[in-house]
């Protein structure tokens, strides 16, 4: 029997619809972002997860740092001739924080020269370079003309606004979050209702306090705010540390805005815009 002619070819069949089976749930959120198109799934004012943009894998550090390719720098680490403040490290995967000395070879590596960024945070922007969440980031503004690799100091909620501060400079980063010299702020804070003056000596001495925290400078009501707005000098590194002092009392916070960062000011700076720290403001903020 003969197969059909060329002339008699017969028509491809059209392909059925792909059905799409549902994965089983496991739990967790996808740890692939998407930065177009999500969803928002957290509600605002939660906390964030817990950010990993201060700790950087070895591999890349050493990648950066032009020594060698990833996968040769895993080489290197499984042979023991990387070393981390000292210490000899073996482990695939491990995270460095700011200001680790890491060494090959007994040769101390560099990377990055020194950036200082300060930016003026616009809301529904996260701190964080990857966001489990899918939620947009500050380092979507940044990398466009930074191409160091720099950590944010501190946090700032999803949905507060105001100053952050950017560096790779690890040393001024312990000193502006370490307990006892951390960085004073200058919080605008706006509540769902009026705050009870009587409450604002407490605050004042410091009885609203999270331990090493938070812990209040100076509280004052913003003038002609109906008693809703509250400018709070405070040592935290850690912005939703001050919706926390507030909803301890029965106050929620519904606007927060970080007007000064260690001395530095959003004078002349645009929300959503940011800036090369100064040498003198740099002076001043290593005197802090």
């Amino acid at each position: 029997m003969r197969g059909p002619k060329k002339s008699d070819k017969p028509s491809k069949p059209s392909k059925p619809a792909k059905s799409v089976k549902p994965r089983a749930s496991t739990g967790k959120p996808s740890t692939k972002p998407s930065f177009r198109g999500s969803k928002k799934t957290k509600v605002p004012g939660d906390p964030l997860p817990k950010m990993d943009a201060v700790d950087q894998r070895l591999n890349k550090y050493l990648s950066n740092a032009g020594i060698c390719s990833r996968r040769e720098a895993d080489v290197l680490i499984q042979s023991g001739a990387i070393s981390v403040n000292g210490v000899i490290v073996t482990e695939l995967g491990f995270k460095i924080k700011p200001g680790d000395k890491v060494q090959y070879d007994g040769d101390t590596v560099h990377t990055d020269k020194k950036r200082y960024i300060l930016v003026n945070k616009p809301k529904e922007f996260v701190v964080s370079a990857d966001d489990t969440w899918g939620r947009k980031s500050l380092y979507d503004l940044l990398r466009k003309k930074v191409k160091e690799t720099i950590y944010p100091v501190g946090q700032l909620d999803r949905d507060a606004t105001g100053l952050m501060f950017y560096t790779n400079d690890g040393d001024l980063f312990k000193k502006l979050v370490h307990p006892a010299k951390m960085a004073v702020s200058l919080f605008h804070v706006t509540l769902n209702k009026p705050f009870n003056l009587e409450k604002l000596e407490d605050l004042n001495k410091g009885k609203w306090d999270l331990g090493n925290r938070a812990k209040v400078l100076k509280a004052e009501m913003v003038n002609d705010s109906r008693n809703f707005e509250i400018g709070l000098e405070i040592k935290t590194d850690n912005g939703n540390a001050v919706r926390k002092i507030f909803e301890k009392h029965g106050y929620e916070v519904t606007k927060l805005d970080r007007v000064i960062f260690a001395g530095l000011s959003k004078k002349d700076l645009p929300r959503g815009f940011f800036r090369d720290v100064t040498e003198q403001e740099l002076s001043f903020m290593r005197m802090y």
